[in-house]
């Protein structure tokens, strides 16, 4: 059984900083990529960024003020969010490509922090 927990959602003020981790815990062989979305209220699920061997990506909003990181050994991804604005209030996901022990690859999926961004 593998899942993934996130945790370091809440409430702040535009402008402020928060960090999001998520643990990769269970019968994992290998954790291929990690990465985060969100989903606003009303709105579909986006990408936000992703971080596999090698290479980083953003999505473009976000570029300058998020930073993901990685601790292979902790099998863990964090998003460091910076100059938070409204527009950055969403549910977000950690997602990771995952072999798990003795099973095919597979997407999973956490089960979201809260950021909330208003005065």
């Amino acid at each position: 059984q593998v899942q993934l927990v996130e945790s370091g959602g809440g409430l702040v003020q535009p402008g402020e900083s928060l960090k999001l981790s998520c643990v990769a815990s269970g019968s994992i062989a290998r954790v291929a990529n990690m990465g985060w979305y969100r989903q606003a209220p009303g709105k579909q699920r986006e990408f936000v960024a992703k971080i596999t061997v090698g290479r980083i990506t953003y999505q473009d909003s976000v570029k300058g003020r998020f930073t993901i990181s990685r601790d292979n050994a902790k099998n863990t991804v964090y998003l460091e969010m910076n100059s938070l604005n409204p527009e950055d209030t969403a549910v977000y996901y950690c997602n990771a490509g995952i072999f798990p022990l003795g099973l095919a690859y597979r997407d999973y999926w956490g089960q979201g922090t809260q950021v909330t961004v208003s005065s």
